[in-house]
């Protein structure tokens, strides 16, 4: 039975993205898989991180949970719109206060790499555009994608990450919402 986390990074709870949350988690469940979730919007937290990494800020007691189901989770799930080619500023803030040193990974001694301490997870990034994927990709080049992918999971030791990138959703119809809604359940009910 496969451990999976679903952490959405929308901060409208009547958003599309809790839509797609829902979808997953409805599909996971009905392959027996293990499900947790968090929702960033629902945490207390201060989303800066106040001193960098010279003094450590104590972790409020929602952000020691998430460390927590962090560790559990063999399946990381995360959920999130593309707002200027970024992720939202309380997802930063979530990214930034959990995935500590000594947590997500532990710098090596005269050395500019690091151990990556959360190795052996899988994940799947599904986000949402208000632009079509090939042109988030071809004229923008994935910005968010690479950030998310490359320099956090891969960092921290998530080999394994796929992407589902859903666009444009501005002036969307209501079948391409549900088109969509259908293929998150079948990536849940698959586990990826």
């Amino acid at each position: 039975m496969k451990k999976i986390l679903i952490i959405n990074g929308h901060p409208d709870k009547e958003s599309f993205n809790f839509a797609l949350s829902d979808a997953y988690r409805r599909g996971a469940s009905t392959s027996g898989a293990e499900i947790e979730v968090i929702n960033i919007r629902d945490l207390e937290f201060n989303p800066n991180l106040e001193f960098g990494y010279r003094k450590r800020t104590a972790l409020e007691p929602d952000l020691l949970e998430a460390q927590e189901k962090l560790k559990w989770a063999e399946h990381l799930v995360w959920i999130y719109p593309v707002w200027w080619s970024s992720v939202p500023a309380m997802m930063k803030g979530f990214l930034d206060r959990v995935l500590l040193p000594g947590f997500a990974f532990k710098k090596k001694e005269k050395s500019l790499f690091s151990d990556k301490l959360l190795s052996g997870k899988t994940a799947r990034i599904i986000c949402t555009l208000d632009q079509p994927a090939w042109y988030y990709k071809w004229i923008y080049g994935n910005p968010s994608h690479n950030a998310i992918k490359k320099g956090t999971l891969n960092f921290i030791g998530v080999k394994k990450v796929r992407i589902t990138s859903i666009g444009p959703i501005r002036l969307s119809k209501q079948e391409f919402r549900v088109k969509w809604l259908e293929k998150v359940e079948k990536l849940g009910k698959m586990n990826k």
